[in-house]
């Protein structure tokens, strides 16, 4: 086989599990986009269950539960041209719709990168997969609980400070919530890159503690930049978790290499 035949069938293996992607994400988001979950009572216990509604579909009522949750008390989210609240939910749906098919994703990827891998990294990549999709949802639980509420409470009472009433566009509210939800999610992976990194022996347990400090720079830009204020407050809220990560991913490698070197 010519090395333009093998560059053309690694082509065509990664079109096919790009498009396995793109049909189970695409497929949890029409799912969104047409359902509605109706509640029901089990006794004490609240469950749902789908039935035909497009226009309160599920990316709705994940919008609306954004609404309450999120938006301060006095700010009004409105749309300011028409489509603007079916994008905003379709922006919801494919959100909900990588998170949710991220098992595909992460199987689709490793089965695509195999053949280049050693034994040991195949078996690092299987390690990191559940853990991978677990960090990610620990990320985007803790931005939406304690970062998000915080930022736009914090952002928006200088205009509750100057007497205004403030209105906040849905989709900007959207965009900016999806951008720290996907923010915290993919930084979060921070201590199993680390991992990966290391088990592939590309670099030793000691390469991380002598780059600490590098790294905290790298972790308080990546802040700055990803955070709309220049005061510093917000920036902390994304920095701080992240530069926990990195001591949690060091003192783990410290400890995964202390084990194997007593065996």
């Amino acid at each position: 086989m010519s090395e333009l035949e093998g560059i053309n069938k690694h082509l065509e293996e990664l079109r096919k599990r790009l498009l396995r992607i793109v049909l189970v994400i695409g497929a949890i988001s029409v799912f969104l986009l047409t359902f509605h979950a109706e509640p029901f009572q089990i006794g004490q216990f609240t469950l749902y269950y789908p039935t035909p509604d497009p226009y309160h579909n599920i990316a709705a009522q994940i919008t609306n539960h954004m609404r309450h949750n999120l938006v301060p008390e006095g700010v009004q989210l409105i749309q300011t041209a028409p489509g603007q609240a079916f994008f905003a939910q379709m922006y919801v749906a494919a959100l909900v719709g990588m998170v949710a098919g991220m098992p595909i994703v992460i199987k689709e990827l490793v089965g695509f990168i195999k053949p280049a891998l050693k034994e040991n990294e195949i078996n690092v990549s299987r390690t990191i997969s559940l853990p991978a999709l677990g960090l990610f949802i620990a990320g985007c639980f803790f931005s939406y609980n304690f970062v998000i509420p915080y930022m736009l409470d914090f952002l928006y009472r200088y205009g509750e400070g100057a007497g205004l009433v403030t209105f906040l566009n849905v989709m900007e509210f959207v965009t900016f919530v999806l951008q720290f939800l996907l923010a915290f999610g993919f930084s979060f992976q921070l201590p199993l890159v680390m991992y990966a990194i290391s088990a592939s022996g590309m670099v030793d347990a000691d390469f991380w503690r002598k780059n600490i400090r590098y790294a905290i720079v790298i972790i308080v830009i990546f802040g700055a930049v990803i955070t709309p204020d220049g005061t510093g407050v917000t920036m902390i809220f994304v920095a701080g978790p992240m530069i926990g990560l990195y001591a949690a991913g060091m003192l783990l490698i410290e400890r995964k290499e202390r084990k194997k070197s007593n065996t």
